[in-house]
């Protein structure tokens, strides 16, 4: 790889560990994501991997005007930076039924739309919305067989069909995530796409023969981006791509992204033979896989012990290696290790020109 993309040229001045940023990468990311959907029209991506308002900025620059989100904060911070459609694609249950009502309040230009799976949190949605005057574009959430929101293709009639009834809600679309569809070959992963979503497209064609209105099917995430942009009555909602990771770089190969994001670490300490400790502990990193992370200069790295402060590397001829050396790394899964700092070091021609704030890390900005 690379390494004059991600190298500072003044490394001194950088608190370690720290998250990195590269806007020039975030733009080529963002202009290959409109490529892909030959424009902006169909194109919803989802902020949950970046949770920053400038990478929002650069996205409404590109001419992207709606938006995915899967927090409060999240669909909060993209109202305040200018977004003018924005689907909160998690169940509405407890306060944030409240704080949708508050947020849409607070933001009366802005499109807001919700998502449903089950009946019983319809009809508490339909009469919070209905108190309060709001008339909510609501989809109907479809588990694909990710088993963890959505609701069964059974049930998904008689959801649809109580949306366009009740009142404060009316019909806004079909929602389907298929994060579980992560084949690492082309050809697999497109089938299974195509097998999965065959009943779904079915659902919504009787749905349109049967009157009712299907403003929006919004399908997929990063995996199946792709595949989803061929038909042209999806929405796309791809999320890690304006970033991306070492995870599906490796996954991934056939599409066209580049990483965005790279972490800056030194070295704090050497252990024993062929064995480095950085700076860059659990607490700075996601540890949901096993890879965790890549260090592109140091492909041989392996990691030995991982712990809230420290990490430990193995490493050929790492006792040439010089206590405080700064090293560069690749997150494996950018979403949630973004979501660890408070704020990203802005990086243009190898030097740091500011930060940018996480800002919906938080899980209450204002609302």
């Amino acid at each position: 790889m690379d390494s004059t993309w991600y190298t500072l040229r003044e490394e001194d001045s950088i608190l370690s560990p720290a998250l990195l940023i590269y806007p020039h990468r975030v733009w080529t990311n963002i202009v290959r994501m409109l490529k892909i959907t030959d424009g902006p029209e169909r194109l919803r991506p989802h902020v949950k991997t970046h949770k920053m308002a400038e990478v929002v900025s650069m996205q409404l620059a590109s001419g992207i005007r709606k938006f995915k989100a899967a927090t409060i904060a999240e669909a909060e911070m993209l109202a305040g930076t200018g977004a003018e459609d924005v689907l909160l694609a998690y169940p509405l249950v407890g306060p944030n039924l409240d704080r949708f009502v508050a947020l849409q309040q607070q933001f009366p230009q802005v499109i807001f739309q919700a998502v449903v799976d089950h009946a019983e949190v319809l009809e508490l949605m339909s009469e919070c919305f209905s108190y309060h005057g709001l008339e909510i574009p609501t989809l109907v959430d479809l588990d694909l067989g990710l088993q963890r929101t959505g609701c069964s293709l059974e049930e998904a009639y008689a959801l649809y069909q109580a949306i366009a009834e009740l009142p404060g809600i009316f019909p806004g679309g079909l929602h389907a995530y298929d994060g579980h569809l992560s084949q690492r070959d082309y050809e697999e992963r497109k089938a299974a796409v195509m097998e999965v979503y065959q009943p779904v497209t079915e659902l919504k064609e009787r749905l349109i023969a049967e009157g009712f209105e299907v403003p929006a099917f919004v399908c997929g995430g990063s995996p199946t981006f792709a595949i989803h942009a061929e038909y042209p009555d999806r929405e796309c909602s791809p999320g890690t791509c304006v970033l991306w990771d070492a995870g599906y770089q490796h996954l991934a190969e056939e599409v066209p992204f580049e990483p965005a994001i790279a972490l800056f670490t030194r070295v704090v300490s050497r252990p024993g033979r062929n064995l480095l400790c950085l700076d860059l502990g659990t607490k700075s990193l996601s540890t949901d896989s096993a890879e965790r992370v890549q260090f592109p200069d140091y492909p041989d790295a392996k990691i030995v012990h991982h712990y809230e402060e420290h990490m430990v590397i193995e490493l050929p001829g790492a006792d040439q290696i010089a206590l405080g050396k700064a090293l560069y790394g690749i997150p494996w899964h950018v979403c949630p290790t973004v979501a660890l700092f408070e704020e990203a070091t802005v990086v243009e021609d190898g030097i740091a020109r500011g930060t940018w704030q996480v800002l919906a890390r938080r899980r209450k900005i204002t609302v």
